[in-house]
């Protein structure tokens, strides 16, 4: 999480809140086992396609891993507990590293010709957040209705006069969970943070990952076109995060997330333009939208994560920025390793956020002995959010693996069913894990009694990471 500092602003005024009563998180082995009879159903640019249909694609999902019974009880089962649609007929591309990122995405703002909606955890009033201003006036000047959303805690270090510049020029402006109680239109929930990251563009085209709009992104990885002196000190080698951009019948999914993080904000009432164009197939990739918030009744994205892992049968290969997991993930992973499946985690060797590093830190004893591969990523900052299971699903989004994104977050992720992104996704995977030190049990063993000390102690904070 960028800014991650500014949210502990807002951990610490809930503490109280949170000790008292919560959220929780869901038995997992519960709802698997309710869900683990239904059959997969799909659906396209017109609606769900018949069982037979269904059916099919399924088949075909094993026949290209290679594996006849690859992922066949994980389909129904996170479907079911998702809610969304698996939608069939997307293009999906992969986007590695702000530069890459942002090339893309102000490409389609330039192109839009009916509406622009984005979402955001940090925004900043830097060479990065300019060129964005610049370019949303530019297009709400040509007729085409911005409208944008940005968390509060998020955007705190954010001079309220850029805000001002966008609503000035038309631009419809959403502040999440107002920092100040007497900005809200509802009731004050601190505590509940907007971390999604998402650009839509003419309900054609989605935009979605771990970037934020920040000048810490100037810069690939290789930190070699560092450009603006906001930039973090920390991050000598520029941040590493992923994004993809997605253009076919999905889109509607996402679309249909944004409007509703809008209107339960009390966002005034969107211009009536056409957020919803009929889509035709784009591609041959199945993607689902999975977004959640703490007004589920559990979290969506945390269970479509446990399932994914618990119905591994060859390999599991997670990237993230903010490793803080409860015993039910550190179960799944161990138990997947203990089973032979091919577990390892490409995690930060330096953080913006010293406690979750060393919270994560003090879960690595327990994973290496079951033979789960840990790899540290050096050089960049880590910020990345990807899942790859088997081989055929993949997982690229806003969810780190922490207590805050299961239960005090809106996040939104891409899941999409096919061999040939997870081919690149594995090749980028690839590519991290030899950009990173392995940590070996036996080295592990023998850290200093400071490090276990930092890690004892972050971990008892790890439920308000």
């Amino acid at each position: 999480m960028m800014i991650r500092s500014l949210t502990g602003i807002a951990t610490t005024a809930c503490c109280l809140a949170i000790a008292g009563g919560c959220a929780s998180l869901p038995d997992t082995q519960f709802l698997g086992d309710r869900y683990a009879t239904q059959a997969a159903r799909f659906e396209n640019a017109w609606g769900p396609l018949s069982a037979k249909r269904s059916s099919a694609i399924v088949t075909n999902l094993k026949r290209n891993a290679g594996d006849a019974a690859l992922l066949d009880k994980q389909i129904t089962l996170e479907q079911a507990i998702s809610g969304s649609p698996l939608v069939v007929g997307n293009e999906v591309r992969l986007l590695q590293d702000g530069p890459a990122t942002y090339h893309a995405m102000f490409a389609a703002m330039a192109a839009a010709k009916d509406h622009i909606n984005l979402e955001t955890f940090g925004i900043d009033d830097s060479d990065v957040g300019r060129q964005f201003a610049d370019v949303l006036i530019a297009q709400q000047s040509r007729g085409v209705q911005v409208n944008l959303i940005y968390d509060s805690v998020g955007a705190l270090g954010t001079p309220r006069t850029y805000f001002d510049r966008l609503r000035a020029a038309g631009i419809q402006v959403v502040e999440f969970n107002p920092v100040n109680p007497l900005s809200t239109r509802k009731p004050w929930t601190l505590n509940h943070r907007d971390h999604r990251k998402l650009l839509i563009v003419d309900g054609r085209t989605a935009f979605l990952g771990g970037i934020n709009i920040s000048s810490v992104y100037s810069s690939g990885s290789s930190g070699r076109r560092r450009s603006d002196s906001t930039a973090k000190a920390g991050a000598a080698g520029g941040w590493r995060d992923t994004d993809v951009q997605i253009s076919g019948p999905v889109v509607a999914e996402f679309q249909k997330l944004f409007v509703q993080t809008w209107n339960n904000q009390n966002g005034k009432p969107l211009t009536e333009l056409h957020y919803f164009p009929e889509l035709l197939r784009q591609g041959s990739e199945i993607v689902r939208a999975v977004g959640s918030t703490p007004d589920d009744p559990f979290s969506l994205i945390y269970l479509m994560l446990i399932a994914a892992i618990s119905n591994a049968e060859q390999r599991v290969y997670l990237t993230n920025a903010y490793f803080v997991p409860d015993p039910q993930l550190v179960k799944a992973l161990v138990d997947a390793a203990k089973r032979g499946v091919d577990v390892r985690l490409i995690l930060p060797r330096n953080s913006d956020s010293a406690s979750a590093f060393y919270a994560g830190r003090s879960h690595y004893e327990d994973l290496l002995e079951a033979g789960v591969k840990i790899y540290e990523r050096r050089g960049a900052l880590l910020h990345a959010k990807t899942a790859i299971v088997d081989g055929v699903w993949s997982c690229v989004g806003s969810s780190n693996l922490d207590w805050r994104s299961a239960l005090d977050n809106d996040e939104i992720n891409a899941v999409v069913l096919s061999q040939t992104f997870a081919q690149s996704m594995e090749t980028a995977f690839t590519e991290d894990m030899a950009a990173s030190d392995e940590i070996s049990r036996e080295s592990w063993k023998h850290r200093s009694l400071l490090l276990r000390l930092k890690e004892w102690t972050a971990r008892l904070w790890g439920r308000l990471l």
